[in-house]
Formats: structure tokens, C-alpha cells, sequence
């Protein structure tokens, strides 16, 4: 019960310089972070003080803590950094699932967003969802034979710049209108890592040039050869905040697949009880900056990189020191198996309010074969489902926290463990730097929509299948697989019905009986397959 005492600031640790007499008391803590004001207080007023030792003394403790302040601990600066939500790459998608032979409308920060494959430069270009002309979304038009995107409504022709070279309805001998600025298209600078395509919000001209500047995180492993990974991504039916505080609770089921597959045989069976049972987990946050933090449990390391990109490995460092703690049997572990690294990277994109997009990659260096047998459209059906389990709860969630307001989420939210601390240092971080929730430019008053049915909330065709070319293929694939056995079935039927007794034996006859009542049987099992696998698929956390 000791740790139930425990306060929300006391989840996160962060290393100080300060001395412990000044610790020890509460208002020299109070002033460790601002300066001690010269206000009217229940406890001192440095007015009304009339001693002039009292006096004397107050102002020494004053300027041995400033000095302290700026002598040991962070730069006054960095008080005042603030993280600037349009200032900021943010992936759109990943390549794997992009077709270049069709313009494709995405949404981001509020930003409607064509993205396409530019053949001329060789590259993809992010483009504002919007012809000049009408305003018609140019995601629905289509790559004319020259490789320009090409407006479906009236034909306008743009280049990868977004400037307009032709213009249908132009005379070939009347002045280029084509050559006004009024009608180009907004571009956005974009770039390719880590098999993402990336963008930056403001696409004004001097921006052109920012990736040269500062760069999208980059995760080493993601492109390393010798690693293999998972992809998949998936629009959820909840906000960005509410994403990542799901992912970076350590008892969510991701997270406790993850230690199962990392743990020594050794500790496996401990893993899994952790899992079901749960367990108390001293996990630490630190550095927490404008940029993102640091968090550590066991022999993970967690990292998060403002504002999209949230990961967790077992780092070597964190492996050695909890090696001495385990006992001798246990140090004696296999080469293959001290070797294996394993790293769950999630994207968290911002869409608008109440919605949110989720781009996964799991590159590991063992078991590689799997990935080159077992096609991605199988690990999507598991991994759908894990999301499944929490969509439509936190859905409702986040419609309580809305209630109560953004700001008093640790009002609201008892969170007296460590196991917490990911979650609590998230909230912290965007009270401290970025303004208690996402800046949508305006766009949006910050309300959300209201609370769909389960049905849509577990929605899987248009927030994944559609978006992800390994489960639409196989979903069109088994479509067909499903036609077909009804027409063999059909035919079967048809040929014993118009046959004549005796030009066929009975027991021909009811072989192909029996195929057609197979087939059947068959095609509707893989209609309610292909039913909940790509369409909807209720979830009941009682009957799991």
C-alpha cells in the first residue's frame, strides 16, 4: 500500500544539483524554480518584514539560489522554450503502401494533403489537396501521360513545383494565364526516410530548402539491411494524445508481446504472469525537454521524439547492469539469443480533433525467415485486433477529458503508480511546451465530433485495408476466391440437375453433389472471414 502515496510529479525523476538543506525545504524548492516573489503570502511577506537582519538575510537566500540556479542547474532559457506544432516534420505515409500510378489524399495537422509520385524528379511530392482553379481536391484527378498531376474537374495540368503548365480551356494564342501565381499549387516541402514519406506544414517559398536545416528523426535499424520489420498503419477513431498515452502504457498488450519475445527462456514464464497478472514496474522519465524525453524500465529504453515518433528497444547498457542482478545460471545465456534485437517504433500523426493516424514498424535481426513466408496481410489480422480492443473505450475516454478540460487530466486521473510515468511525463511535456493540447493552426475550435456507433468505430476497410496495398490485395484476392467457389458450387448443381440418369453413375453424382455442398459451405466461411478480418469486428472484453 506505500506506493499508493505516491504523487503524479514523483513518477518522473529528474536529476538535481540542488543542496539538500535547500531540499529539504519546501519553499526553497518553490523558489529553485521561481524567483521568490514579492507578494503578499499566508506564510512570509518580505514587506512586512521589519527586522532588517530578517531582511538582510532574505535577500542572501535569494541571490545564493539564483546563482545556484544558473550555476547548476539548465540555462534560464530553457524555461521559456516552446515547441511549435508547425515548425515540426510529420510523416503522411509509408512508401510500401503508396501506388505511384494514382494521386493519394491524406490528412494531417488539419491539412488536407494530396501525395503522388513525381516521375520527372523521381521523387514523391506533398501538395495541397486543393485545384486553384475551383478548389476541386486534386487527390481524385489522376498522372497525365507526361507525369504532371492533372485536375479531374477541368484538366489543370501542375508540374512538381506546383507550377501550372497547361490549361485546357486557355486559347494556345491568348496571354498564359497558365504562368499567374494565382494558379499554382501549394507545395510542401517533403522528403523520404526511413521508408516514410514526410512533410513540413508551411508551405511558404523560404521553407523550400528547411531539410537542410533540420531533419526528420531518424532510426538507424529501420534501414539497416541486416534488419527485417513489420509495417502497417491504421486510422484511429480517437485523437493524437490519446494514441500515444495508449501506446506508452507498459500493460497494453503490445508492450507485453514485446517482453515475451525478448525475454531469456529463463525469464519467459515470469513474462507472461507479468502479462496477465501484472506487476508492479519501476519505470523512470528523464530529460524531459521541448524535443521529447527519456524514459527507462528493466532492460528497455523508451524514447520520444516530438511530436510523432515514440519507441522502445532493449538497449545494451540497461541488459548489462540488470545482468548483475540475475543470478549465474541465468548470465549463461546463448550468443544467438544475447544478440537479438528487437525494436517496436510507432508514428503518431495529429489528423483533427478526435482522430489520429498510426504508422508501426517493427524491425528485429532474428527470425527473419518468417517475414519472406508469412505474407504482411496475416500479422495485420492480430495486429488489428489489439487495436480493435481498446478503440471503442478510450474513444469514449477522450470524450470525458474533453469535460473536464485538457488541463485537469491530473485532476481527474489518479495515477499513483510508476508503471504511469510514460503517460504522466506525455501530459507533462505538452502542458509545459506545447500548449495543453494540438495547435491546429486555427482550423479547428478543438471540439470533437460526437461519439460514433461501434460500428463505425471498429471500422477496419477504410481506415486500413484501403490504405494498406498488402490487405487489399488480399482482400480482392479472396473476394474472388469467394465468387468462385459459389459458381463452382452453382455449376456443380446445375450439371446434376440437367444431366440425365444413367449418363452419369451414382456415385459421380453424388461426388459432385458433395463438392457443390462443400463449396458452399466454403464460400460462406470466407465471406464471414473476409467479413471480420477487413470489414468489422465487434470486440467484448468479457468474452476474451
Amino acid at each position: 500500500m506505500e506506493v499508493a502515496g505516491i504523487s503524479s510529479a514523483q513518477l518522473i525523476h529528474f536529476p538535481t544539483t540542488l543542496h539538500r538543506t535547500l531540499a529539504c525545504n519546501f519553499y526553497c524548492v518553490a523558489s529553485h524554480r521561481n524567483p521568490l516573489p514579492r507578494m503578499r503570502s499566508s506564510s512570509f511577506n518580505f514587506k512586512t518584514a521589519k527586522h532588517p537582519n530578517v531582511l538582510r538575510k532574505c535577500e542572501l537566500i535569494r541571490t545564493a539560489l539564483a546563482s545556484d540556479v544558473v550555476g547548476t542547474e539548465q540555462p534560464e532559457m530553457e524555461e521559456e522554450e516552446k515547441f511549435d506544432w508547425f515548425a515540426e516534420w510529420y510523416p503522411v505515409m509509408q512508401v510500401c503502401d503508396l501506388d505511384k500510378r494514382v494521386p493519394i489524399a491524406k490528412k494531417v495537422l488539419g491539412l488536407d494533403l494530396v501525395v503522388w509520385w513525381d516521375r520527372n524528379e523521381n521523387a514523391w511530392k506533398v501538395f495541397d489537396d486543393s485545384c486553384p482553379h475551383r478548389l476541386a481536391p486534386l487527390s481524385e484527378g489522376r498522372i497525365d501521360q507526361w507525369g504532371r498531376l492533372q485536375c479531374v474537374y477541368h484538366g489543370w495540368c501542375f508540374n512538381g513545383s506546383g507550377d501550372c503548365k497547361f490549361i485546357p480551356q486557355a486559347p494556345s494564342d491568348g496571354p498564359p494565364v497558365h504562368s499567374s501565381k494565382k494558379a499554382c499549387v501549394a507545395v510542401y516541402p517533403s522528403t523520404v526516410q526511413n521508408g516514410i514519406v514526410w512533410f513540413w506544414p508551411n508551405s511558404d517559398p523560404k521553407f523550400k530548402d528547411v531539410i537542410m536545416e533540420k531533419k526528420p528523426p531518424f532510426i538507424p535499424e529501420l534501414d539497416d539491411p541486416s534488419y527485417v520489420k513489420l509495417e502497417g498503419n491504421r486510422d484511429m477513431a480517437y485523437g493524437y494524445e490519446i494514441l500515444i498515452e495508449n501506446l506508452m502504457d507498459p500493460a497494453h498488450v503490445p508492450y507485453a508481446h514485446y517482453r515475451i519475445i525478448q525475454a531469456p527462456p529463463s525469464l519467459k514464464n515470469r513474462v507472461k504472469v507479468d502479462r496477465e497478472g501484472g506487476r508492479p514496474l519501476d519505470l523512470i522519465v528523464e530529460k524531459l525537454k521541448a524535443d521529447g524525453y527519456v524514459g527507462k524500465l528493466d532492460r528497455l529504453r523508451h524514447k520520444f521524439i516530438a511530436p510523432c515518433v515514440y519507441y522502445f528497444f532493449s538497449d545494451p547498457e540497461l541488459e548489462s547492469k540488470n545482468d548483475e542482478s540475475v543470478s549465474s545460471t541465468s548470465k549463461k545465456l546463448p550468443t544467438e539469443t544475447s544478440q537479438r534485437r528487437s525494436f517496436l517504433v510507432f508514428f503518431c500523426i495529429p489528423v483533427s480533433p478526435g482522430k489520429s493516424r498510426l504508422i508501426w514498424s517493427f524491425p528485429r535481426n532474428f527470425s527473419k525467415w518468417i517475414n519472406h513466408i508469412v505474407p504482411r496481410w496475416i500479422f495485420h489480422i492480430g495486429q488489428n485486433l489489439i487495436l480493435d480492443s481498446d478503440m471503442y473505450f478510450l474513444r469514449v475516454e477522450e470524450h470525458k477529458l474533453e469535460e473536464i478540460g485538457p488541463s485537469n487530466w491530473h485532476k481527474a486521473c489518479y495515477v499513483p503508480v510508476k508503471s504511469d510515468a510514460l503517460v504522466v511525463g506525455f501530459r507533462r511535456w505538452l502542458n509545459k511546451y506545447a500548449g495543453g493540447q494540438v495547435d491546429w493552426g486555427g482550423k479547428y475550435s478543438g471540439s470533437l465530433p460526437p461519439l460514433p456507433p461501434r460500428e463505425q468505430v471498429f471500422e477496419r476497410y477504410w481506415s486500413h485495408v484501403v490504405n494498406c496495398r498488402s490487405c487489399n490485395g488480399a482482400y480482392k484476392a479472396l473476394r474472388i476466391a469467394e465468387v468462385g467457389l459459389q459458381v463452382i458450387s452453382l455449376a456443380a448443381i446445375g450439371a446434376v440437375a440437367l444431366t440425365k440418369q444413367g449418363v452419369i453413375c451414382a456415385t459421380a453424382r453424388a461426388a459432385i453433389v458433395t463438392i457443390a455442398i462443400l463449396c458452399f459451405a466454403a464460400s460462406k466461411w470466407l465471406y464471414h472471414f473476409i467479413h471480420k478480418t477487413f470489414h468489422f469486428r465487434d470486440y467484448n472484453h468479457a468474452l476474451v
